[in-house]
């Protein structure tokens, strides 16, 4: 494979930080939306959230994904109804309770209105080999990666969505006519939200809990003159 020269612009770190702290900023006020608006969306803004989303690094290259996205009135109420069969039987007993304690707060069930209320459904399908049968690598990893640069557009562009994962989803493939060698991964409604949305009041975990910093150590400080125990015992 040929390489080309890499040769992006290098910021000061005070405009590296400072364009860190809008971006983040920004995101900070994405959440997953529940209740959309029926108002259309223009096809070229979901487009150009695929299109995003197709430039994300992926394992040898090999961009292991297809993006499906329905706005067909009729397939979005079978996705609907398929979903929702799933979703009975999760609520119903499927699902441990450990788990159905964990989505409580956040007041989910398994009615799925959004499924046909927003305009668009965009399917995630991770693609496990080639059409040709090569195998693929890191696919999940590589989808997942993916979809964080998905949300991101669709945030950057005004629109919302929900990262949507009824379980199982092999309908997906059947509905949509997938090979065998995709697997659904993710289903996300896209739209606007509906006036009356509201999203649970959720915070973020302190960043302490989640980050750790492995550096070199500090160099030592410049000595003026002999160290001095204040320990009562020589300097050893």
């Amino acid at each position: 494979m040929p390489h080309v020269p890499y040769r992006p612009a290098r910021l000061s770190p005070e405009e590296g930080l400072a364009r860190g702290l809008r971006f983040g900023d920004h995101l900070r006020t994405r959440r997953s939306v529940r209740d959309f608006s029926a108002d259309p969306v223009p096809r070229a803004l979901v487009e150009q959230a695929i299109r995003v989303a197709a430039s994300a690094p992926s394992g040898a290259n090999m961009q292991p994904w297809t993006w499906v996205a329905v706005s067909d009135p009729a397939t979005k109420r079978r996705i609907r109804e398929a979903a929702e069969a799933e979703e009975r039987a999760f609520y119903g007993g499927r699902a441990p309770e450990a788990w159905l304690q964990a989505l409580l707060p956040l007041g989910t069930t398994w009615q799925k209105p959004f499924l046909e209320t927003a305009p668009w459904l965009v399917v995630l399908f991770a693609r496990r080999s080639g059409a040709d049968g090569r195998k693929h690598y890191y696919v999940t990893e590589s989808c997942g990666i993916a979809a964080g640069f998905f949300l991101a557009a669709l945030h950057e562009m005004g629109l919302c969505t929900l990262t949507h994962t009824p379980s199982p989803m092999r309908f997906l493939g059947t509905l949509l006519d997938r090979p065998a060698h995709e697997q659904a991964l993710l289903l996300l409604p896209v739209g606007y939200p509906a006036p009356e949305a509201e999203v649970p009041d959720i915070e973020r975990k302190p960043f302490g809990e989640v980050a750790l910093f492995v550096e070199a150590p500090s160099p030592p400080a410049a000595s003026s003159g002999p160290s001095v125990s204040t320990s009562g015992s020589a300097p050893k």
